[in-house]
């Protein structure tokens, strides 16, 4: 057999283009490696004097900051590990505490009369500036002794945070992410248009379903998915057979792409329960974006397309699809305005590895070289003053790499009839399995499988100082 690189279809110019955007992101990292003057020594719970916090106030403070994290899409092991810092910063190192995607206990026997606080979790999902500020108040918790109380506060106004966009901002970020992500997937200019105004629909719905309970949102899973997909379909009988990859990117957002690498990550860490649960949560969403595009196929029928033409918008429009994507998840997302240059970093190098990857490899492939690639970079941005936590450039880059890696072995591919469904679900749940195992290969080179761990303490100058400990 012929190694890929002898078939890799991806153009000599846009080649040497991704070289010069990893060695350019390479220099801009060094820059900031040697200005950054030399850390001190990492400040532990241990290392401090505690002050004995009452048991009952540590719990109800513990199990708050334990859901946020879960709401947050912290893996449960990371969850488990904060608040056992938490516990010991504050005086309670024996305070006990079991972590489920959807549940936490946390439980104290120090007194003749055992104390437990048993909340549920997960049942809502933050935005990227929300998970940024729990991010950071766990950074507190973990590290400065008598932090109880004034966690439990700061926990509850994360979810009463004003967003830093409005909701036509959002809407109209989303239009301008899923037209980008066209271009990514081989759209003609006829499909960017549809999937800009697509995205312009797609997030009206999303935002005013998104508090719906968990049995409505998968009912709109499936009608977004059947009703983009029967426009788009019906366009590409209509207007032009390109149009075809465009059906991926009004629905970039809904693929788990948090649910299921944070699963493979778990199962790999021992987690057994809690993984498994959720890559069973990742698969059925992807069970219901497949039954939306299934039934519209067997409803309108396949366009006849040819995935090998090149793509029709010129070698320099994937690198400013990137930024465009960049600006509009973040908006659409909420990420923190300083952020945004942050995030766009880790896109630019998750697809500029991902391109280079399709040279050596298969589109499936050339995802685990584009996540391996910019873990280190997200893990090395949340180590940055202004830089957000690794998992708010992580999802970003997830919704990046899983349609541009689809679209390098040809979106169109999995929708013609002879491959049909079965092809579709597996092509997509391998990508985003390499994409997992990508950032599982991206941890251990950045030194540990805590890349996803808070940041320093050092980041936490805009929060007021705890509340002085009850003794």
């Amino acid at each position: 057999m012929s190694p890929a690189i002898t078939t890799a279809t991806t153009s000599f110019p846009t080649l040497l283009i991704a070289i010069g955007v990893l060695v350019a992101a390479a220099l801009f990292i060094w820059s900031l490696m040697r200005r950054r003057p030399t850390p001190a020594p990492p400040h532990h719970p241990a290392d401090a004097p505690t002050a004995t916090i009452p048991a009952p106030v540590v719990l109800d403070s513990m199990a708050a900051m334990g859901t946020a994290m879960i709401d947050s899409g912290y893996p449960v092991g990371l969850v488990h590990e904060a608040l056992r810092d938490f516990a010991t910063a504050s005086g309670r190192p024996t305070v006990q505490a079991i972590v489920f995607p959807t549940s936490i206990l946390v439980s104290s026997a120090e007194s003749a009369v055992a104390q437990t606080r048993a909340v549920s979790a997960g049942d809502s999902s933050y935005l990227l500036h929300q998970v940024d500020r729990v991010d950071r108040i766990v950074g507190v918790a973990r590290s400065r002794p008598g932090a109880a109380a004034w966690v439990r506060r700061q926990i509850d106004d994360v979810a009463g945070l004003p967003s830093p966009f409005s909701r036509p901002q959002r809407i109209g970020a989303y239009g301008l992410l899923s037209a980008a992500l066209s271009v990514l997937v081989g759209s003609s200019w006829p499909g960017v248009l549809l999937a800009g105004l697509l995205g312009l629909a797609v997030g009206t719905v999303l935002l005013l379903t998104e508090h719906l309970p968990a049995g409505s949102q998968a009912l709109v899973v499936v009608s977004v998915s059947l009703s983009v997909s029967l426009i788009v379909l019906l366009a590409a009988r209509v207007v032009d057979p390109r149009v075809l990859p465009a059906v991926v990117a009004p629905l970039v957002t809904l693929l788990p792409g948090g649910l299921l690498t944070i699963g493979v990550i778990e199962l790999a860490t021992g987690q057994i329960m809690s993984g498994a649960a959720r890559v069973a949560a990742g698969a059925m969403r992807l069970l219901l974006l497949a039954t939306g595009v299934v039934a519209a196929s067997a409803l309108v029928g396949l366009p006849a397309f040819d995935p090998g033409r090149p793509a029709p918008l010129g070698e320099i429009a994937p690198w400013i699809a990137v930024a465009v994507f960049g600006l509009g998840i973040s908006v659409y997302q909420c990420a923190r305005p300083k952020s945004i240059g942050w995030i766009l970093v880790v896109l630019y190098v998750a697809y500029g590895a991902q391109v280079l990857g399709d040279v050596l490899f298969d589109g499936v492939l050339s995802a685990l070289v584009g996540a391996a690639v910019m873990t280190p970079v997200a893990v090395f941005v949340a180590r940055q003053r202004t830089g957000p936590p690794a998992l708010v450039s992580f999802l970003p880059a997830f919704w990046l790499l899983v349609p541009g890696a689809l679209g390098l072995i040809g979106v169109a591919n999995v929708l013609e009839g002879d491959l049909g469904a079965t092809s579709t679900i597996v092509t997509t749940i391998a990508t985003m399995m390499a994409i997992a195992l990508g950032v599982l290969l991206g941890l251990a080179m950045s030194g540990s499988l805590h890349g996803f761990a808070v940041s320093a303490v050092d980041d936490f100058e805009d929060f007021e100082e705890p509340a002085t400990p009850v003794q």
